[in-house]
């Protein structure tokens, strides 16, 4: 006769979040992709923290090593950051998570003649962004132009602090159009204006009141919700940018030749 009485206890196999990986190709890169994969699916979300690396270990079947290098090329992508004494978490993403190696690799592409490509690609890009926000800008837009156009009027601010001003003015229409992605590819752009935008102002006597009575035009348009009115007017803005860009061009060049012949 079976005895029945006696209690059998019985342990759930523990949920693990990721899979082992396997062999046959880099491992650190597999695990990479398989926590890149939780965080886009949403599996795990921004701010939230990781199991421990001896857990994330156990759960891939690999090595510290292993799981460190994923990490490092997971942190290097702003996916995850890793916080000494306190673990792994996946990073939130915010514009300029995305945007910083778009920025980095505009610094290190860019030659001599950079100062034309930014000029050349904002004039592609802005006149259209303009006219979009004319079109759809909300009051907390428009209350923000305002202050920006105000605070440039009345800065008494270096160069930089000018340029500063300046590009937000600009990056602030590109937030007016009401689009999330039109900030995100004008901001890496706008990220290597200051420096030629403060040295235009630097040398260029009128580019301080050309830019506010242009930021002016374009303001009004936007606020009038004049779409064609916004476009033209950008468009004429930049091309006077352009002009006082190629006056710091020749400056430069003018330089170097003193330069060489000293």
């Amino acid at each position: 006769m079976i005895d029945c009485s006696c209690k059998m206890s019985y342990k759930l196999p523990k949920r693990t979040m990721f899979e082992p990986v396997g062999k046959r190709r880099l491992l650190s890169k597999l695990v990479e992709s398989q926590i890149e994969e939780a965080i886009r699916s949403r599996v795990v979300l921004p701010g939230e923290k990781l199991s421990s690396e001896q857990e994330l270990c156990k759960q891939f079947k690999v090595s510290r090593t292993a799981l460190r290098e994923a990490l490092r090329m997971l942190a290097a992508r702003g996916l995850v950051v890793v916080m000494k004494g306190k673990g792994i978490y996946v990073q939130n993403i915010s514009a300029e998570t995305v945007t910083d190696p778009i920025y980095l690799y505009l610094q290190m592409q860019s030659e001599s003649n950079y100062i034309l490509d930014v000029i050349h690609a904002r004039q592609i890009i802005e006149p259209p962004i303009a006219a979009l926000a004319a079109l759809y800008h909300t009051d907390e837009d428009a209350e923000r132009l305002k202050k920006d156009q105000s605070e440039l009027i009345s800065s008494v601010g270096n160069d930089q602090e000018l340029s500063r001003l300046d590009m937000m003015f600009h990056l602030d229409i590109a937030k007016a159009s009401e689009n999330l992605l039109i900030p995100l590819l004008l901001e890496p752009i706008h990220r290597l204006a200051p420096r030629i935008r403060s040295s235009v102002y630097a040398s260029v006597i009128d580019a301080r009141q050309l830019a506010a009575e242009w930021h002016e035009n374009i303001l009004n348009a936007i606020l009038n919700r004049d779409a064609d009115g916004a476009r033209l007017a950008m468009i004429r803005h930049l091309e006077i940018a352009e002009q006082h860009d190629k006056q710091i061009i020749q400056q430069q060049n003018h330089d170097k030749l003193l330069e060489k012949v000293k």
